[in-house]
């Protein structure tokens, strides 16, 4: 069956590494990003600033706080995503077109949130453990009880921890928000193979050089994560446990944007662009250019594997 194969094997050991590998290199952009989506009182100057204050208060433990289970998370959902996106395109006969790319895409994408959202939602907390915090609901009595307070010894711990004092919906919180915002990485996969197809038929159908991969990776990557930042915001909140005066405990995703309009202008609903944008671009571009370069040197050693065994026979 085209659904099970080697190739999307590969596909996804190489999307999964490159994901991990891109983002240990600019762990502290996520970092930064996190901070600003969440912390109510953090206000939102430039990414540089940011970083220089995060260290000084603190240390070099807190720009990296989470790696491990944020590495954990990401290498899971990319191995999910790619198997499942190039499992579907070639049971759809890869017929390479921008719309079925993005159908395809999103389709990937929902399989891939249902399958590690838990992930998501134990490694945002665990992400801001320790740190100083000051959310809306940081005054409020009840918050002594709030999610976010709670201490996870790791990732197992959290999932067991979540299930147990949540229930099963507590390990999808913000699954809403993920299902909507596949359409990003939906856009995004859409952009790089539409550019990627016309770069190849512009060079003659050479192999594209790592800049221009980054180049490609960066840009589809910019465009998707503009589109949808805000929801993109919310969803940390919900991962988070955030709890505000006026919504219950699980609000939506819109009666949270209401709330960050009301209280922020609408320009908070892109509280931390800057910050995603430099870490999710350059993060995008690097893996895509790990990805590609992963892929080709499995699928050369199959090649070489294949032809020695004809050799033989």
């Amino acid at each position: 069956m085209e659904l099970f194969s080697y190739s999307n094997l590969v596909h996804a050991i190489a999307g999964g590494s490159g994901s991990a590998v891109a983002m240990s290199a600019l762990f502290p952009l996520d970092t930064v990003r996190t901070r600003l989506q969440l912390e109510e009182g953090r206000t939102s100057k430039n990414t540089f600033l940011q970083l220089t204050e995060i260290y000084k208060q603190e240390g070099i433990g807190g720009l990296y706080r989470g790696l491990l289970p944020v590495i954990e998370s990401l290498y899971c959902s990319n191995f999910v995503y790619f198997y499942t996106f190039h499992g579907l395109r070639r049971v759809a006969n890869e017929d390479k077109a921008a719309v079925k790319d993005l159908l395809l895409a999103m389709l990937a994408g929902s399989v891939n949130v249902m399958m590690t959202n838990p992930l998501w939602v134990v490694n945002t907390r665990l992400k801001m453990q320790g740190a100083k915090v000051t959310t809306a609901s940081t005054s409020s009595s009840s918050n002594q009880a709030s999610p976010s307070h709670r201490h996870y010894k790791g990732m197992l711990d959290g999932l067991l921890k979540v299930r147990r004092e949540e229930g099963i919906a507590g390990l999808w919180s913000g699954a809403a928000s993920s299902l909507v915002l596949t359409i990003n990485p939906a856009i995004q996969f859409m952009v790089y193979e539409a550019m990627k197809r016309q770069a190849h038929r512009v060079s003659g159908g050479k192999q594209m050089s790592s800049l221009a991969v980054f180049g490609v990776g960066a840009t589809a990557k910019a465009i998707a994560t503009i589109l949808t930042y805000p929801i993109q915001l919310v969803q940390a909140k919900q991962r988070h446990g955030h709890s505000y005066e006026g919504l219950p405990q699980k609000a939506g995703l819109i009666p949270i944007m209401f709330y960050i309009i009301r209280r922020h202008g609408f320009w908070g609903l892109f509280k931390g662009l800057e910050a995603k944008l430099l870490q999710t671009v350059l993060t995008a571009a690097l893996m895509f250019v790990c990805y590609e370069k992963i892929a080709a040197v499995v699928f050369a050693v199959l090649v070489g594997r294949k032809k020695d065994m004809m050799v033989k026979h």
